[in-house]
C-alpha cells in the first residue's frame, strides 16, 4: 500500500510539471512571464524567425502574451504575441533562424507565393488566382488590415536592407530615381491592360490615388530624418515627389498603408477588394524586383546636408 501511495504521488507531481510545461509552451503560465520588459529575442512572424524586442508583458486570461517590436522594422509591424510565438535569444536559435532563411530562399525557387498554395475553387486560371488571394487576405477578419500579412519575402528584405543603407551606413539612395514610382505605377497598368486585355478602369483610379497618397505622405512619414536635406534639395516648386523617387520609397508606402487603410470610411466588401489590387501592385514589385530596385545607394548623407 505504501509503494502503491508513493508510486502515485510521484506520477501526480509528473503530471503536474508536464502540465506546468504544456501551459508555458501555450503561454498560459501563471507563475510568472517567460520573458522580460526590454528582453531581445526572436519571434516567429510565419514561417521564419526576426530578432524583436519585447516591450510590453500582460496576462490576459491566464496567458502571458507579450508586445514586441521587430527590429528594423517600422513600429507598423509591432503587434501583441503569445509564448509559441517567441525563443531566447541563443547561439542554437539565432542558428535555426538562419536555417529557415535557406530554407524559405530554396522555397522561394519553386513556389509563386503563399497563396498559390490554396486548392483552386474554380477553373479559370485568373479567377483562381484572384479567390486565393481573397482568401489570404480575409484569413484573420479581425485585424484590421490584412495587407501587411501579405509581405512578400524578398521585399521584407529590401526593406531592411534600405533600413541599414540610410540609417546605419549614412547613404542615400541617388536621385532622380529611374525608373521614378510614376514610371512604376505606368508600367504596371500596361501590365494589368495586357493581362485583362483591356485598360482596367478601377486599376487607374486606384493607382491615380496610390500616386496621391505617395506624393502627400512621403514628407510627411516616409523619410528618414537622414534624407530630408535631399528631399528639399530635389524636390522644388511644383515638382511632384512620384516624379523623383523609385520603388525604395514607394514599398515604404505600402507598409504604412495598414495604417493609412484603417482610417478610410468603406464598406468591408470594398476595402477587401481594394487590398486585393494593392496586393497585386506588391507582387509586380516583386516581380520587377532587379529592375525596378537600385543595388547601390550612391549618395551620403553628408554629401546631401553639404549640397
Amino acid at each position: 500500500m505504501g509503494s502503491s501511495s508513493n508510486t502515485n504521488t510521484s506520477g501526480g507531481a509528473s503530471d503536474k510539471e508536464e502540465k506546468k510545461k504544456e501551459d508555458k509552451i501555450k503561454g498560459k503560465d501563471s507563475s510568472g512571464p517567460s520573458f522580460k520588459e526590454n528582453e531581445r529575442v526572436l519571434a516567429y512572424h510565419g514561417p521564419l524567425l526576426y530578432e524583436a524586442k519585447v516591450q510590453r508583458i500582460e496576462n490576459h486570461e491566464d496567458e502571458w502574451r507579450y508586445f514586441v517590436h521587430y527590429l528594423g522594422w517600422n513600429k507598423n509591424w509591432d503587434e501583441w504575441v503569445a509564448n509559441d510565438r517567441l525563443l531566447e535569444l541563443t547561439e542554437e536559435n539565432v542558428r535555426k533562424q538562419q536555417e529557415l532563411d535557406k530554407n524559405q530562399v530554396v522555397d522561394k525557387t519553386m513556389k509563386s507565393g503563399r497563396s498559390t498554395q490554396h486548392k483552386p475553387k474554380v477553373s479559370n486560371a485568373d479567377a483562381k488566382a484572384d479567390k486565393d488571394d481573397t482568401k489570404s487576405l480575409m484569413k484573420g477578419k479581425k485585424r484590421k488590415s490584412q495587407l501587411g500579412t501579405e509581405f512578400p519575402l524578398p521585399l521584407k528584405k529590401q526593406l531592411v536592407d534600405d533600413w541599414e543603407f540610410v540609417t546605419q551606413m549614412g547613404k542615400l539612395v541617388k536621385l532622380p530615381r529611374s525608373p521614378t514610382v510614376d514610371d512604376i505605377l505606368k508600367k504596371y497598368l500596361e501590365h494589368r491592360a495586357k493581362k485583362d486585355g483591356k485598360i482596367n478602369d478601377s486599376y487607374a483610379e486606384i493607382l491615380k490615388g496610390l500616386r496621391c497618397y505617395f506624393d502627400k505622405a512621403l514628407p510627411a512619414m516616409l523619410l528618414y530624418k537622414k534624407e530630408r536635406d535631399q528631399y528639399a534639395e530635389e524636390v522644388k516648386g511644383d515638382v511632384s515627389p512620384s516624379t523623383v523617387y523609385g520603388a525604395e520609397h514607394l514599398l515604404r508606402l505600402f507598409v504604412k498603408l495598414p495604417e493609412l487603410l484603417a482610417s478610410v470610411n468603406m464598406e468591408e466588401d470594398a476595402l477587401n477588394k481594394l487590398q486585393l489590387k494593392l496586393l497585386d501592385v506588391l507582387k509586380f514589385l516583386q516581380k520587377n524586383q532587379i529592375t525596378f530596385f537600385t543595388s547601390a545607394y550612391d549618395g551620403s548623407c553628408k554629401d546631401a546636408a553639404d549640397s
